[in-house]
């Protein structure tokens, strides 16, 4: 899990990576409880296996139970690719929709 991200796309066409154990250590600490008070118990014995076998409740957890205020400072925006846009590609086959101004 160390080394994994949970990428989330923005309103605005920006992506950030958020890495998972953040969310992880969001989740056993939420449950450390069950575990004689104990987050690091609670995360190797609970979260960790948990994230590792099913990522949606990766998805889950970070949705349902956290704010981007709780992942901001950890947040990495992605770099966005250099490369030149094609925009009579864009604008013969890019997707189009009527919006009210």
């Amino acid at each position: 899990m160390e080394n994994k991200v949970l990428r989330i796309e923005m309103p605005n066409g920006s992506k950030w990576d958020v890495p998972v154990m953040i969310i992880a250590r969001d989740r056993a600490k939420y449950y450390k409880d069950e575990f004689d008070n104990n987050i690091e118990k609670s995360l190797h014995d609970d979260t960790l296996p948990l994230f590792e076998s099913n990522e949606y409740e990766i998805k889950d957890w970070a949705s349902n139970n956290m704010n981007w205020d709780d992942v901001k400072e950890f947040a990495k925006q992605v770099p966005q690719s250099n490369t030149e846009t094609d925009y009579q590609e864009g604008w013969i086959n890019g997707e189009k929709e009527i919006v009210a101004l």
